[in-house]
């Protein structure tokens, strides 16, 4: 025979075993990011690279977001400089189409970015849904409370199934536009989100990276979170403030995990 014997049944706990032992290890963290777009995964590879325990939660069953198909589902993805440094980062192969703007392959620098994510130590819950925030003194946000993505779309009549929750010294709200972490604090009006502006490609790339921060105790925005929170302009198809931002997001999670 060409493969060992094995029955169907290790297959099954093989997956079980493997899944409950990262899940178990990863209820308590150090920093958990909410969206696994390239901001995200920007972040979470250079606070793994320092040894920051860190877990990502994705809703959907892939990584990446918009960063696989670029814009009107076609897959070139451009990076204004400098956000191409980061793709030199990770190996990722580019051409310059105008001076400053770089293009290059979606699915090639998509998989490059979750596969540096990963190799630094970064570990993944996808088809998960956050669908609330854990809160602890002075309401500082401490962790997330998620459930499966299948789950957290069904109506409420059909079925009901408590969530259950992770703890986090930092929690980074990646989720794009949605800014679904952000949304838990607005509904229960611990913070005020603007929601993003009209499109503006050189004034929204600079404006997100400025403010890409913590915009509530425990709690950084990054990526397009940003505009949402800030009232900043929408910027397109464009990656290289999400993958800066991504970075500036980390050192603010690296500051608040010293001050601890």
């Amino acid at each position: 025979m060409l493969f060992d014997k094995i029955e169907e049944k290790d297959v099954t706990k093989a997956i079980v075993e493997g899944f409950s032992a990262m899940l178990s290890e990863h209820t308590e963290n150090d920093v958990i990011i909410v969206g696994g777009g390239p901001s995200g995964l920007v972040a979470g590879r250079e606070l793994a690279k320092k040894g920051v325990k860190t877990l990502i939660v994705e809703r959907n069953n892939y990584l990446g977001g918009g960063f696989w198909i670029g814009g009107y589902l076609m897959n070139k993805i451009t990076v204004r400089a400098p956000g191409n440094t980061v793709l030199d980062e990770i190996g990722v192969p580019y051409e310059e189409y105008i001076k400053g703007l770089y293009v290059t392959d979606g699915p090639h620098a998509c998989s490059k970015l979750i596969g540096a994510a990963c190799d630094a130590g970064v570990k993944i819950l996808n088809m998960t849904k956050v669908d609330d925030v854990v809160l602890r003194e002075k309401n500082r946000v401490a962790g997330v409370v998620i459930n499966w993505t299948p789950v957290s779309a069904l109506p409420r009549e059909i079925t009901c199934v408590d969530p259950v929750s992770l703890q986090s010294k930092v929690v980074i709200d990646a989720t794009g536009h949605d800014a679904e972490v952000v949304k838990s604090l607005v509904s229960r009006g611990f913070m005020k989100a603007k929601g993003f502006g009209a499109m503006w490609v050189e004034k929204s790339e600079d404006a997100i990276v400025e403010y890409t921060g913590e915009a509530y105790p425990g709690l950084i925005v990054s990526g397009m979170a940003v505009s949402t929170v800030y009232g900043l302009p929408r910027m397109g198809p464009t990656f290289g403030a999400m993958l800066l931002s991504g970075k500036k997001a980390a050192d603010a999670a690296l500051d608040i995990l010293n001050e601890q």
